[in-house]
């Protein structure tokens, strides 16, 4: 971490950013293409929607220089020594703002590079770290929000993807948490035939990153009727496959495959306790299927609920195998309907709002 420069524990006063002047945003990311999970979706689909807004968009990814596979995450490049080359794009590019979507070592140089300038800069809360970092490691979750807290701690803005982790980060010690609502592309996730897959009905699906912060052992151990299908690939896939012989793994290639799997399940199963919004939830009511998971950040916020219970659009449950037999069933259309109500626009032009102006 970051001891160049002195932390502060309170955000720097935030300004009000102008959203209708064309703006130069920097948006710092280590997750990117080719890289297919929440965080890069989330950033792809708020990048076209502010270019579509008449704003000049920059993305420094990890594929502008020397990286590293990160240690149990192969998949993921990490970059090295970054600083310096970060120091060139940033003076090159003369941004009118600065967002850090992540805590890896380009977030880290844009952060130290900022600091020693005093240019304000916003940051994102995307993934839960402590509790992930805590699952592999046992680390206490008290030291590791620390970290997260210096890392953000200067921050303008610390972006939330939803109201209970904007209430988690603030119960941690946040100051400068800030709700930030996503999205979901109604175009491109929609109904379609459920005969895309020939198995035994129901179908419960889960799609994402086969990794243990996904829980995926909860929901394939389940006694479910049907079939139980695994959409996605990551570090466990192999050792699920082994282990779960009995369920169907698929690998899809591109977003319109994506939808015809959602669209031929009849719930999707998401069993994850750590994830800060979930956006497969959102693509899967989008596809008119309900969602069954636990009452955690997450599928609270997605299903707008305030503990477990049933809507017309899915089930939350501490027993995941009941949460799936009572989402069954539930109206396509008020999945579908439920889903149209989380905008890519309303959420780009949040993210402009938060931004930082960067004094000329």
């Amino acid at each position: 971490m970051d001891t160049n420069a002195e932390i502060q524990n309170d955000a720097p006063d935030a300004v009000l950013f102008d959203i209708v002047a064309v703006q130069r945003i920097a948006i710092v990311t280590d997750a990117w293409f080719p890289q297919i999970n929440g965080v890069v979706r989330v950033l792809d689909s708020v990048r076209k929607e502010l270019i579509a807004l008449g704003h000049s968009v920059q993305m420094i990814t990890p594929d502008r220089f020397r990286t590293v596979p990160c240690p149990s995450y192969p998949e993921i490049p990490l970059a090295l020594f970054p600083g310096r080359k970060m120091s060139k794009i940033l003076f090159k590019a003369q941004p009118t703002a600065i967002h850090i979507a992540t805590e890896g070592p380009l977030g880290l140089a844009v952060r130290r590079w900022c600091l020693r300038r005093n240019v304000p800069f916003t940051t994102a809360y995307h993934t839960k770290f402590p509790e992930y970092v805590h699952a592999r490691t046992r680390l206490p979750l008290s030291w590791l929000y620390w970290v997260m807290r210096r890392f953000h701690g200067p921050s303008s803005n610390v972006l939330t993807p939803s109201p209970s982790v904007y209430r988690e980060l603030t119960a941690h010690g946040f100051r400068n948490a800030k709700e930030w609502a996503h999205g979901v592309n109604a175009e491109i996730f929609w109904p379609r035939e459920k005969s895309f897959l020939s198995l035994p009905r129901p179908i419960h699906l889960f799609i994402g990153r086969t990794a243990v912060e996904k829980n995926l052992p909860a929901f394939l151990s389940l006694d479910l009727p049907g079939s139980k299908v695994v959409v996605g690939d990551g570090p466990q896939r192999n050792e699920l496959i082994k282990t779960y012989p009995d369920a169907h793994f698929f690998i899809a290639t591109g977003d319109d495959e994506l939808a015809r799997y959602y669209s031929a399940a009849d719930v999707f199963v998401f069993p994850s306790r750590t994830d800060t919004f979930g956006l497969t939830m959102l693509e899967s009511l989008a596809c008119g299927v309900p969602v069954a998971a636990f009452a955690v950040t997450g599928p609270l916020d997605v299903l707008g609920m305030n503990q477990a219970g049933e809507t017309g659009f899915g089930c939350l449950n501490p027993d995941l195998s009941k949460a799936a037999h009572l989402a069954l069933g539930k109206s396509a259309d008020a999945c579908r309907a439920h889903a149209l109500g989380f905008s890519w626009n309303r959420v780009a032009k949040e993210f402009l709002a938060a931004l930082a102006p960067i004094p000329v």
